[in-house]
């Protein structure tokens, strides 16, 4: 059975940062805890029927800023779920919040719920980039952060820290990475600022580094992050030993998830008929609220094409360092890896891709080169 995980969307954030493409909202009024959560309860009973007999082996809580719900509306949702869903007793499930949301009491309660993981939105511990970012907390803040969650009994964690930021050198980079290994988290999300459509900076874009500084600071970065022993399994993603954040893992290798939420999405397979069908939700929250107490939250959904399976597949997998298995392949998109094969073969001649047995990796070229590569997968007709 293909693996299933849930993905749950809590929109509302404190003030939204002019670099976020995210389906967020600034929060100004009170939040509608009760209502959202039925709401969310409600929308996952429509798919039930979708996934019968299937168990979630990872639930993650994004937004938005999951972490302004309170314990109380969190411990209401988790009922729920646990009465709908088969959820394993080894359940990876993760919560994003942030760190001028952090208070002890609340994280405490948080764990005792059952979220087992947090991935804490720092992307910086130098105060004068944090502003430059729009983030509502300042570098001792996001220290707090990380101890309060460590008191609270987290014991995996995950840091998203950004680099290539305005006006940041090399130097302020490597600071910011060696102040969140200082902490050893579990995990570690280190990715370069981009410039995203609908966004502030995409209005007012900020001045940004040149090109050969982040790359310098990339390269001495990966340095640093293997010195203290974390794997590199995904072009932006660094984990101790077996510490791989598996929600994200299920992503990449083309899983089954379920979406609720505001603008989430879900994928889910029917091997039976062969097919991969894809939903996505209204993304206004009032609007999706509405739409769910009326019976349906989807705002969109669709069959996808042989033709596109192929690229989808490849666009998930290829960002994984150690590649795929070619059964993963026909597993996963119900189609026969020969469908690949000469594509496969000239980006093998090309230095960007290797074989070996079943096992397909991109090479260390592959992987400074990995839009290129990956669409040469497109349909032919794209």
């Amino acid at each position: 059975m293909i693996p299933l995980s849930l993905y749950i969307h809590i929109p509302w954030c404190v003030r939204k940062c002019p670099y976020c493409d995210f389906n967020s909202h600034a929060l100004k009024s009170d939040l509608p805890e009760q209502e959202y959560v039925e709401a969310l309860l409600t929308d996952l009973e429509s798919d039930l029927p979708r996934i019968w007999g299937r168990r979630i082996s990872s639930i993650f809580i994004g937004g938005g800023t999951p972490s302004l719900f309170s314990p109380e509306a969190i411990n209401h949702l988790f009922s729920g779920l646990r009465a709908r869903l088969s959820i394993t007793a080894e359940c990876e499930i993760t919560m994003e919040a942030n760190p001028g949301t952090v208070e002890q009491g609340r994280f405490n309660e948080f764990r005792d719920i059952g979220i087992n993981r947090l991935s804490l939105g720092i992307q910086s511990f130098d105060d004068q980039a944090l502003k430059e970012l729009g983030r509502i907390h300042n570098a001792a803040e996001a220290r707090a952060a990380i101890q309060v969650a460590r008191d609270a009994g987290f014991d995996n964690i995950n840091l998203d820290l950004m680099f290539g930021l305005p006006g940041q050198s090399p130097e302020l980079g490597l600071n910011d990475l060696r102040s969140g290994l200082e902490f050893s988290p579990e995990h570690l999300s280190w990715y370069q600022l981009t410039i995203e459509p609908n966004t502030f900076f995409y209005m007012h874009p900020p001045s940004l580094p040149v090109d050969e500084s982040i790359d310098e600071l990339f390269v001495r970065g990966q340095e640093l992050i293997a010195a203290q022993a974390y794997e590199q399994y995904e072009v932006s993603a660094y984990a101790q030993k077996k510490r791989l954040c598996r929600h994200n893992l299920n992503y990449w290798e083309y899983g089954d998830y379920l979406g609720i939420g505001a603008g989430a999405h879900a994928k889910i397979s029917d091997p039976a008929s062969g097919t991969i069908t894809r939903f996505e939700r209204y993304r206004q929250p009032q609007q999706y609220m509405d739409a769910v107490s009326n019976g349906n939250g989807v705002s969109q959904q669709r069959l996808i094409q042989d033709r596109e399976k192929v690229f989808e597949f490849m666009l998930n997998a290829l960002r994984l360092t150690e590649g795929f298995d070619l059964p993963l392949f026909e597993e996963r998109t119900g189609l026969s890896s020969q469908l690949i094969g000469s594509t496969v073969s000239e980006l093998e001649e090309l230095g960007l891709l290797s074989l070996t047995g079943d096992r397909l990796a991109p090479s260390d070229q592959g992987r400074r080169f990995l839009n290129e590569m990956t669409e040469r997968f497109l349909p032919e007709d794209d």
